[in-house]
């Protein structure tokens, strides 16, 4: 999914702010993003992703802030309560969310407890969410829901979704932009 993931990511960029704090979150698509944040952009980010802190290390534009915690080998994400502990002291204009399935019926969800709940407070952290998701999530549940549809503002997937999906998820309420 490689051109789809570099088609969400270039889309996310029109919802950074200005100036301000973002939460980008452990995967592959939001790790594309992070790769595309303009030079020209003061953000502090906020990330509890390894490959994400190590692209954003050399920028000068960018207040890096890495979330501790036990560090998942399979996804190279920081979980568990030092992580929980710092993202209730947080507040971020955007959190850029990732998934591995959202589903009108379950809503946002991913294998692992310890990941839902990171991803559960990095919501709660942000003003606003955007989900960014290829269009293979979309219509897949797994074991943890970390959120439902309705708790996400905007969703930025990419045209080869199923007929019918996208209008699913915009009946919930957030924005849905295919790519």
């Amino acid at each position: 999914m490689t051109k789809e993931k570099e088609r969400i990511a270039r889309a996310a960029l029109a919802e950074l702010p200005t100036e301000g704090a973002i939460l980008l979150d452990a995967g592959s698509t939001t790790g594309r993003l992070a790769e595309q944040i303009p030079a020209d952009r003061e953000l502090t980010v906020v990330t509890n992703s390894a490959p994400i802190a190590l692209t954003l290390l050399p920028r000068a534009n960018i207040n890096l802030m890495l979330l501790g915690g036990r560090l998942r080998t399979r996804t190279q994400a920081t979980v568990d309560a030092w992580a929980l502990q710092a993202l209730e002291e947080t507040y971020v204009d955007v959190a850029f969310i990732a998934t591995d399935g959202v589903s009108a019926e379950r809503g946002l969800t991913t294998p692992d407890p310890s990941e839902a709940q990171v991803k559960r407070a990095m919501i709660r952290s942000a003003r606003r969410t955007v989900l960014l998701a290829d269009h293979t999530k979309v219509g897949n549940d797994h074991f943890a829901r970390f959120a439902c549809v309705e708790e996400v503002d905007c969703v930025i997937t990419d045209t080869g979704l199923v007929d019918g999906l996208a209008q699913e998820l915009a009946a919930l309420g957030p924005r849905v932009t295919t790519v």
